[in-house]
């Protein structure tokens, strides 16, 4: 219990509020001298000063390094460095200031004396006679004033640590973020964490696919044997090695700078390619197209693309070499994707029950759906594997 009575004194933000709390009495000090019978006057000051809108910044860098040194530079500080917003911010910081003056008040007005009766036992212990600015009439030598000489130390460094823990709760009531601000920053991070999971679905499905594609590829070639069937897997391979570059890039731009355009993301007016990708995999492909697809609305249409990847890498990753029927359907309200597939007799029961939900690609296509304001299902259908995804298209372009 000692200890940790005593830890406080060995922390160095301890001393650093105590000198936050005395930098004010500079200034009191200073009125001081020009006239010691208006000891209000630096609290009247105070009001005209906060509203300065400047004020709330200066006083919250000053508070963050004296008061909260482990959250500099933190972008969820509990002080907000930022100048006042509105008049609710200058109002507060008008309040923090006077609250700074009076916690400084009170740290003078007892460590002053307690540093000057401490003075006066000790020089009583030695038998030096007063001072003018002795507090208590001693009469000395007494040796014992000695052992007492130190109480009046830790009292004050006992208010240090209170004022200290005080004035850096006031700090942060009232020098930290509105609820505008909070709200603020939660939009900024939502918003971050959007396009952090749009960015990880985007190198998901272009990669992932891809990927999937040159290994089945590779697989097939090694599989025949056959050196024309291995000169066209590999032709396949370098294909699709070069798309998944170009997906690399592009998505990689968007990281380097946020404000790279999406335009250049694939529509389905390029699926084709997803299809021919499929075929030289050893898949069988069966598209039905119906409707125009190329007047679907572009951010509809891209998000169309990325689904149609995934549920074809699906196919091809889970199921294999197998016949894939695919049916998109367009009109000037909806938007329809139907990719299904055989499951692989060897397959085992288990291995039909896992939910539709594991794995990342098919939660991305929910996702996808979901912030369109569409839906998706998938699961197995009379021993298919089906994914169903309706998209609206909010009119055709």
């Amino acid at each position: 219990m000692f200890t940790a009575l005593l830890r406080p004194l060995a922390r160095s933000v301890t001393y650093t509020r105590g000198l936050h709390l005395a930098l004010p009495m500079a200034a009191a000090a200073l009125w001081m001298f020009i006239d010691m019978h208006s000891p209000w006057v630096p609290l009247l000051l105070a009001v005209p000063i906060g509203l300065i809108p400047g004020m709330r910044l200066a006083e919250a860098i000053q508070a963050q390094l004296f008061l909260t040194p482990h959250e500099r530079g933190a972008t969820d500080s509990s002080i907000a460095v930022a100048p006042a917003a509105n008049w609710a911010d200058r109002w507060r910081t008008v309040l923090w200031l006077e609250i700074r003056l009076l916690l400084s008040t009170a740290l003078f007005g007892v460590g002053i004396p307690a540093i000057l009766l401490c003075s006066d036992l000790v020089r009583a212990a030695l038998g030096a006679g007063p001072t003018g600015d002795t507090l208590l009439s001693l009469t000395g030598p007494r040796w014992w004033y000695a052992l007492i000489a130190p109480l009046p130390i830790l009292v004050l460094l006992a208010l240090l640590v209170g004022l200290g823990e005080l004035v850096t709760a006031c700090a942060r009531w009232l020098l930290g973020p509105s609820a505008s601000t909070r709200l603020h920053a939660l939009e900024e991070r939502t918003e971050r964490l959007l396009e952090n999971n749009r960015i990880a679905r985007e190198l998901h499905d272009s990669i992932g696919h891809s990927l999937t594609a040159m290994v089945l590829q590779a697989g097939a070639a090694r599989a025949t044997g056959e050196p024309e069937f291995t000169g066209t897997a590999l032709a396949a391979i370098e294909d699709t090695g070069r798309t998944a570059l170009v997906d690399l890039e592009r998505v990689l731009a968007v990281l380097r700078d946020p404000s790279t355009p999406v335009d250049q993301r694939p529509m389905l007016t390029a699926a084709s390619g997803l299809f021919d990708s499929a075929r030289s995999a050893g898949a069988t492909i069966d598209v039905d197209i119906t409707g125009p697809i190329e007047r679907v609305s572009g951010p509809v249409s891209r998000e169309g693309y990325r689904i149609l990847q995934e549920a074809l890498t699906n196919a091809l990753r889970h199921a294999g070499r197998v016949a894939v029927e695919v049916r998109v359907y367009a009109d000037a309200q909806w938007l329809e994707l139907d990719v299904s597939n055989s499951v692989p007799a060897a397959e085992s029961a288990a291995d039909r029950a896992v939910p539709a939900d594991h794995g990342s690609g098919l939660r991305g296509i929910r996702e996808r759906a979901e912030l369109l304001g569409g839906d998706a299902r998938m699961g197995l259908e009379d021993g298919q594997w089906r994914i169903w995804v309706r998209l609206p298209t909010h009119g055709l372009g």
